[in-house]
């Protein structure tokens, strides 16, 4: 699996925020209100198709429309980058220390709270 291309990516940002099913023209007005070139229908319609194809969105009809919905999260998404990186053989220690690294105090305490959480519910022998 591949990572999102950026058409792809910025459709998945507006539906991840916008928290109930959208249409491809909810989505358009939303991209175009925050690009100096607006996209036509026709292409942010054909990469919404793809991603629902590829399963990253469910759809319904609505109408003469469809809505279409996250079939997965962005820390899904997230993770499915990380698996990628695993994939390629990559030292998984070296590689969690330098992400670790760049994290703030903040996000380290968050995670030592999840990782022991985690933990105490039995998710690790």
């Amino acid at each position: 699996m591949r990572g999102f291309g950026e058409l792809e990516q910025a459709i998945m940002d507006v539906v991840w925020a916008a928290g109930a099913p959208v249409t491809v023209r909810e989505v358009l007005e939303q991209l175009n209100g925050q690009r100096p070139q607006p996209l036509a229908y026709n292409t942010v319609h054909t990469v919404t198709e793809i991603l629902h194809r590829k399963d990253w969105l469910s759809r319904a009809k609505d109408g003469r429309a469809f809505r279409y919905e996250a079939t997965k999260s962005r820390e899904e998404y997230a993770a499915s980058l990380i698996d990628q990186v695993w994939a390629s053989g990559a030292d998984r220690t070296a590689t969690l220390v330098r992400l670790f690294d760049e994290m703030d105090a903040g996000e380290v305490a968050e995670l030592r709270a999840a990782l022991a959480a985690r933990s105490s519910e039995g998710g690790w022998p």
